[in-house]
């Protein structure tokens, strides 16, 4: 998962204990070989190799699955969550301070858009050459939720899922304490904004500090709004609670999106949130900061 993963749980002993982490380990390994864009000999990979001449392709229920959420994503969010954005990032060099060129950027906005794909399942057209799937922001957290469920089927009954910030709760800890789970501080690196104690659901953040550049005091963040090829800027991190890590992941990275609009339609989705924007202006609901 290109991240730090961390799994804990209560169980009969170590060696039923090594079994349930043999399993979880395996099924979060077998999601990355086959959604990573890193590897070329993944299903995502060859989604992408049918995409770049303009092709079609059938998928399996799995990944019909993850499209189907990636399509309701889209249009909940009026088309800021685009899964076909991730090939803005060719433009875009976070390891060097320079901006990208604009006609580089204005090429490669004509081939995002889920508009631009034709999804019947289990049949996934591209009409335009040249495009690319990234599920980026929708399998981590999907793997966040199969490793709990995994856990649970197995018996355990008190446990925590972290894949790189991305977390499930199973249950609290043997002794009934909550699980203490802290909110990295946006603008401070190393300090925690707040401390959440949960025993149930899932949590998920988004912010701009992740990966960005600073030029002339400008930060420009990893998170670009598809329609535009530009970073976001209104808000700096936000961290919504649900029942699922991927509805929690997809609601922050669609209140990161929208921008001003953000805070507003976090409150009216209902989830229990914090967010932070880049005044240091801070809000929050169903959550104690």
């Amino acid at each position: 998962m290109g991240t730090s993963c961390d799994i804990q749980f209560y169980a009969k002993n170590s060696t039923v204990a090594q079994q349930i982490a043999n399993t979880v380990i395996r099924d979060v390994r077998r999601l990355e070989a086959i959604y990573s864009r890193y590897r070329s000999d993944s299903f995502l990979s060859e989604m992408n190799r049918v995409a770049a001449v303009g092709g079609a392709i059938e998928v399996d229920n799995e990944t019909a699955g993850l499209l189907h959420y990636a399509a309701t994503c889209y249009q909940e969010s009026d088309g800021l969550f685009d899964i076909t954005s991730g090939i803005l990032r060719r433009a875009w060099s976070f390891k060097e301070n320079i901006l990208p060129d604009e006609q580089t950027l204005h090429a490669l906005l004509g081939k995002v858009g889920w508009e631009k794909v034709d999804w019947t399942a289990p049949r996934l057209t591209f009409l335009t050459a040249g495009m690319e799937i990234d599920f980026g922001g929708v399998v981590k957290e999907y793997a966040v939720d199969r490793a709990a469920a995994l856990c649970q089927q197995a018996g355990i009954r008190h446990g925590i899922i972290n894949l790189g910030g991305d977390i499930k709760i199973i249950g609290a800890r043997a002794d009934g304490s909550a699980w203490r789970i802290g909110i990295q501080h946006p603008r401070r690196a190393g300090e925690m904004l707040t401390t959440l104690n949960l025993t149930e659901g899932a949590l998920a953040s988004s912010g701009d500090y992740e990966r960005c550049i600073v030029l002339d005091g400008v930060r420009y963040s990893h998170i670009l709004n598809p329609k535009t090829g530009w970073p976001i800027k209104h808000l700096a991190s936000v961290s919504v609670v649900g029942d699922f890590c991927v509805v929690a992941g997809s609601a922050s990275t669609i209140a990161m999106l929208k921008e001003a609009e953000g805070a507003a339609w976090l409150a009216q989705l209902g989830l229990p949130h914090l967010w932070v924007d880049v005044q240091g202006e801070m809000g929050c609901s169903g959550i104690q900061i």
